[in-house]
């Protein structure tokens, strides 16, 4: 049995005549925190939604396995009962609905009502302000709150691979401080992690192996310790 929890491999993806991810090959293995970095527009996001099926109408090419079996065909509902779970940038979360509704349609497919409570309990200590306002609708809530939100949503079920798309965006630097302790945590706890992220340094710092993509292409990988000191993602990404 392979490691392998997700592959892809030649991935293109075209709107028109723009070409927004030219052939790709990536791949996150069991237990792994893997991040994919990359300046605005780079083609990252492309890259999540087409891995979960919820890109516009556009020509997409290549394979992407998930578990050992191609995703082609699998609607995006069906991606959370295959324990594959993301957490979009702009979090996502339902607005009108409370944070406590919130979390229990995270745990729509499951049909353990212990286990669901006693998740819902391990979120809210992890995010105390979540159970202080558990009653609250979504909608108004900060940017950051519902950034923990939408990553508690996410792990309610039990996910065997979490997408991450930018979780840090337009957070202060203490709430951004905070989500990056719980996806660290997160990934200690042994679930697989493919993490974009804006902010590199913090990215490459927490995993394990990092990508770096550039208009569309993969340009560099290697271990995420390893790309922090290479002088070219310094001058490139790290501002140095």
């Amino acid at each position: 049995m392979s490691d392998n929890i997700l592959k892809i491999a030649g991935l293109k993806v075209a709107y028109g005549g723009i070409k927004a991810v030219k052939g790709i090959d990536l791949e996150v293995n069991k237990g792994e925190l893997v991040t994919l970095i990359g300046a605005n527009g780079a083609g990252k996001t492309t890259t999540l939604k087409a891995i979960t099926g919820t890109l516009p109408p556009c020509n997409v090419e290549g394979v992407i396995s998930y578990m050992g079996a191609p995703l082609k065909g699998v609607h995006s509902f069906q991606m959370v009962q295959k324990k594959l779970a993301m957490v979009p940038e702009g979090r996502g979360v339902f607005t009108r609905m409370t944070i406590y509704e919130n979390l229990l349609m995270g745990a729509y497919t499951r049909d353990d009502k212990a286990g669901i409570d006693a998740d819902v309990e391990k979120w809210y200590a992890v995010f105390p302000r979540l159970k202080e306002r558990s009653a609250a609708l979504a909608g108004t809530l900060s940017g950051g709150e519902q950034q923990m939100l939408a990553m508690a949503r996410a792990l309610m079920s039990h996910p065997n691979l979490l997408l991450l798309d930018e979780p840090s965006m337009g957070l202060s630097p203490i709430m951004v401080e905070k989500i990056f302790e719980v996806i660290r945590d997160v990934s200690k706890q042994g679930i697989t992690i493919l993490l974009v992220e804006q902010n590199a340094k913090l990215a490459l710092e927490a995993s394990h192996r990092g990508y770096v993509m550039d208009s569309g292409n993969i340009i560099m990988t290697g271990d995420a310790a390893a790309m922090l000191h290479d002088p070219r993602v310094q001058a490139a990404y790290l501002g140095e």
